[in-house]
């Protein structure tokens, strides 16, 4: 009997069975991350069904022209080795093909696999963990800094002045994205505007799901010191108790040095990899990746 395999658009329906894969695959997927991923590209997220059942996903999404980026990358256990996987990897290329640099997350076993297809190593990005419990007095370090600073959350935070912000520090500036991940209901977020009024940081803190139960994931977090990296982090963290993720880029080698003081231990790493002209802009100020899937 022949299986007929399609590769369509990812649809409503089908974001609970991303999750679930995610979940498995230890992603840790925030809750309402594929919903957002969608928005950003409406043609960017595929499923590969086999007879009408999904059986793999991935992500290609076009920020502009000249940058797009690669992830999501699942196929169900059960019918992986067979092709499936290919046939979803080749399209998505293929959709991207005018796109001048692309980049993906890679596994470290799959170096190779992508190597293949002209991507470069770039850098190391590494998953931190700490896990908090209540009444933990860690975080309570930096807060002789909130006198130079304003810390505002939620509501509070004018989404003109973090785009603006977020564009310095962005090669691909993102201002949809942005728009629906600073004000998804789920979770929080913070910003430090210094005494001018200007952002110096933000981030967001969001619930996710662990491969067994749920726990917090931390993204993005960009700041213009170590410092206040480390102030907005005791204080988005200061009403949670659990495991808090972060995933940090090779690049800002302040990064490592911050979480390890601060109590985190690496749990995990990926390999940034781009193929085409890696974008050119700093990362000394990128602490916190907003997600992996979508860089």
């Amino acid at each position: 009997m022949v299986l007929d395999y399609t590769i369509r658009s990812l649809e409503e329906y089908d974001i609970e069975k991303v999750i679930y894969w995610s979940r498995n695959e230890g992603f840790a997927p925030g809750y309402g991350d594929v919903g957002i991923y969608k928005n950003t590209d409406k043609q960017g997220l595929w499923i590969g069904a086999l007879d009408s059942r999904p059986i793999g996903c991935i992500a290609g999404v076009k920020y502009n022209p000249d940058y797009g980026f690669i992830g999501l990358f699942i196929v169900d256990k059960v019918f992986r080795g067979k092709g499936f996987g290919l046939k979803l990897w080749e399209h998505v290329i293929n959709k991207l093909d005018d796109v001048p640099c692309l980049g993906i997350e890679a596994a470290t076993d799959r170096i190779s696999d992508y190597q293949k297809w002209g991507f470069k190593p770039s850098s190391i990005t590494t998953r931190w963990r700490i896990i908090k419990h209540e009444g933990s007095s860690i975080f309570d370090k930096v807060k002789q800094l909130t006198d130079k600073f304003c810390i505002l959350d939620g509501s509070q935070i004018s989404p003109e002045i973090i785009q603006l912000y977020d564009e310095k520090k962005e090669d691909s500036p993102r201002p949809h994205f942005l728009s629906d991940w600073l004000s998804h209901k789920e979770g929080s977020v913070r910003a430090i505007l210094d005494e001018s009024g200007s952002c110096v940081a933000f981030c967001r803190l969001r619930p996710c799901l662990l491969k067994k139960g749920s726990g917090y994931r931390i993204g993005p977090l960009i700041a213009e010191s170590p410092l206040l990296a480390s102030l907005l982090l005791c204080n988005i963290i200061s009403n949670y108790n659990g495991v808090i993720l972060i995933d940090s880029p090779g690049i800002n080698v302040q990064a490592n040095i911050l979480f390890r003081s601060m109590g985190f231990n690496s749990i995990s790493h990926t390999i940034r990899m781009y193929k085409g002209t890696q974008p050119s802009i700093s990362m000394k100020d990128v602490y916190g990746l907003a997600c992996l899937e979508l860089g």
